[in-house]
């Protein structure tokens, strides 16, 4: 074989071993995302699961429409400290992190059918937003047909920023179609993307938010602000 030949031979052999050693590192990082993907997918049902069991639980404490306000919603909700911004009412927190409205509508016997409580305050979509209107409507049409007497309260979706702030437009648009809704089966509604905006920048004012999405202590405080006059009006009603 001459020098050339298996020169080639080499070439073509450590080409093969790096091509081999390149698909095992894929391989082997393929893997850890799968199982980082599980764990994370586990994690979530594990806090739902956990949520869940513990509206059963509180739902078992209350007779029908003894509670004054659900809210119902995504992080906004589950991060929302409703005890401390709402004293003067008994209210519960039925947000969930991560919930789109399908995984919402899923979960309303549970989240607030089996409760029935004086009022319903609902902020969810901005984690779908581009398919938000596939069920919404429906989720009222259940407000309406299985809990007749309760009252609903309809916010908007929140402005956001950094990361999110190419949500804005999008946003503002479905909150049109919120109101309408809200017009539509009577329901009350409220606007957050305003307050929460930032003019100057189109964007979620920086004091309102840790992370573009998500409201800090000032921000819960524009919420509460514009939420209380219509819990007082409606549970005054």
């Amino acid at each position: 074989m001459d020098k050339r030949k298996r020169i080639f031979l080499i070439v073509i052999a450590l080409f093969c071993a790096a091509a081999l050693i390149a698909g095992l590192c894929f391989y082997i990082f393929r893997q850890k995302e799968r199982r980082k993907q599980a764990d994370l997918a586990r994690q979530i049902q594990e806090y739902r699961d956990a949520k869940l069991a513990a509206y059963r639980a509180e739902n078992e404490r209350y007779e029908d429409y003894e509670m004054d306000v659900a809210f119902l919603g995504d992080s906004l909700t589950d991060g929302y400290p409703l005890e401390q911004y709402y004293p003067q009412f008994k209210v519960t927190n039925r947000g969930i992190g991560g919930d789109t409205t399908i995984a919402l509508q899923e979960r309303l016997q549970t989240s607030v059918l089996d409760l029935k409580p004086k009022v319903i305050v609902m902020l969810i979509g901005a984690n779908n937003l581009p398919t938000m209107f596939d069920n919404y409507e429906q989720i009222l049409q259940t407000f309406q047909q299985e809990l007749p007497q309760t009252k609903v309260v309809l916010l908007s979706l929140t402005s956001m920023s950094g990361d999110w702030a190419h949500k804005n437009e999008l946003a503002a648009y479905s909150n049109v179609k919120i109101k309408l809704l809200a017009q539509k089966y009577g329901y009350e509604f409220v606007d957050l993307f305003s307050p929460l905006l930032d003019l100057k920048t189109g964007m979620l004012k920086e004091e309102y938010t840790y992370d573009g999405g998500h409201l800090t202590h000032a921000g819960y405080e524009v919420v509460t602000a514009a939420v209380t006059p219509v819990l007082e009006k409606l549970l005054a009603e």
